[in-house]
């Protein structure tokens, strides 16, 4: 489903003004705080971004996944914390529920995780299962009508602030069949959650440790049926991974803004920088692969709004905007030079910012796998 145009295009010129005038003059304070202001939060509710990809029976805007990604474009062009605030209610905390919960389920959870009354988080990545997430030791028992959950789950995204986890837990034996998928307040006893951890970048959006100590969860909270939570994760990630895709193509889009403008203004040698044919190169390469990356991107929205399956799109346009905007993020740092490594003009930030990008959602190397096995499968 989605918008018409008209109530689209308003929609996207309210974000493009929230990004511009209330989101980047706050990046050097969330940055060194580390937290978004409460009051940009009560912003984003209003605006309607915590129910982006929420149906509209359940108070969300509905979005299509082509509509999804220019939203993410826009907010690419801002620090991705701000992003992270509500991030998880649009994809990975949302999707599982929205792709496989029941009725009840739904009724009693999207419309306050639409309203962003509540946030949500996706809890699969372990101490011990990270790119190898079949491998999830976390466990579920069940004992009649409830399950017994214990295990960590670590590096868990706005885990300090969610108030419901869909968790992927071991309900049989080993490998992807035994994985299910579980959604369990955070108020459960037994829940508890470790502290933010410090990180390289992206201040303002935590990741934390959350415990499952003998956590009792009803059975009725189970996603689909026992063994096919890890199909779930991943068709969530799908995705996810579009997502982040386009939120990396807005951050390039936004460092090249920066680098054409500096390198119009910088002057060496007795010109303007940017009449320098190195530098013209590093901007050449950098908008050349920008623009692919973007073209890859909302051809793979097109493919998903069309039904089609996007496993191989969404990891190959994930794989290669996180490593475009990487590259193009040290190219910015170089047109600055020694500007870029000094803070007070915010590409030292950005820089560190986007690495993570080639990490989380799967890492490059798995989104090559994936890559590499959907084009075997599919015969080339």
């Amino acid at each position: 489903m989605a918008l018409d145009p008209e109530t689209f295009d308003a929609l996207l010129g309210a974000i493009r003004r929230f990004v511009a005038e209330r989101l980047r003059p706050l990046e050097d304070q969330v940055d060194r705080e580390d937290e978004v202001p409460t009051e940009i939060v009560q912003e984003m509710r209003e605006m309607g971004l915590f129910g982006l990809s929420i149906p509209e029976e359940h108070g969300g805007l509905a979005l299509s996944m082509t509509e999804e990604v220019r939203v993410a474009l826009e907010l690419g062009r801002t620090t991705p914390a701000f992003r992270s605030v509500f991030g998880t209610n649009v994809g990975i905390g949302s999707q599982g529920l929205i792709m496989a919960g029941t009725d009840a389920q739904k009724a009693e959870w999207l419309p306050r995780i639409a309203s962003g009354e509540i946030i949500t988080s996706f809890a699969l990545t372990e101490p011990g299962a990270g790119s190898d997430s079949a491998s999830v030791q976390t466990r579920a028992v069940r004992d009649g009508e409830v399950y017994r959950l214990s295990g960590t789950k670590r590096y868990i995204t706005n885990a300090d602030k969610a108030s419901l986890f869909t968790v992927m837990a071991r309900t049989g034996g080993e490998g992807a069949r035994g994985v299910s998928a579980f959604l369990v307040p955070a108020d459960l006893p037994g829940v508890s959650i470790g502290r933010p951890e410090r990180k390289m970048g992206q201040q303002g959006a935590h990741v934390c440790d959350v415990n499952f100590d003998d956590v009792v969860v009803p059975a009725a909270n189970r996603l689909g049926e026992e063994g096919e939570g890890f199909k779930i994760a991943m068709r969530v990630l799908d995705r996810g991974r579009l997502h982040i895709a386009a939120v990396c193509v807005g951050i390039a889009e936004r460092l090249i803004g920066d680098a054409v403008a500096y390198a119009s203004e910088r002057r060496q040698f007795g010109k303007p920088i940017g009449e320098h044919q190195l530098v013209q190169a590093m901007i050449a390469d950098s908008k050349t692969e920008t623009m692919a990356a973007r073209a890859l991107v909302l051809e793979s929205a097109a493919l998903k709004d069309a039904g089609q399956p996007i496993t191989l799109e969404a990891a190959a346009a994930k794989y290669f905007a996180s490593e475009t905007v990487g590259r193009v993020a040290d190219r910015t740092v170089q047109i600055y030079g020694g500007a870029g490594y000094i803070a007070d003009y915010g590409i030292e930030r950005l820089y560190r910012d986007v690495r993570l990008f080639r990490i989380y959602e799967g890492t490059s190397q798995v989104q090559q796998l994936v890559i590499a096995r959907e084009t075997m499968r599919r015969g080339g």
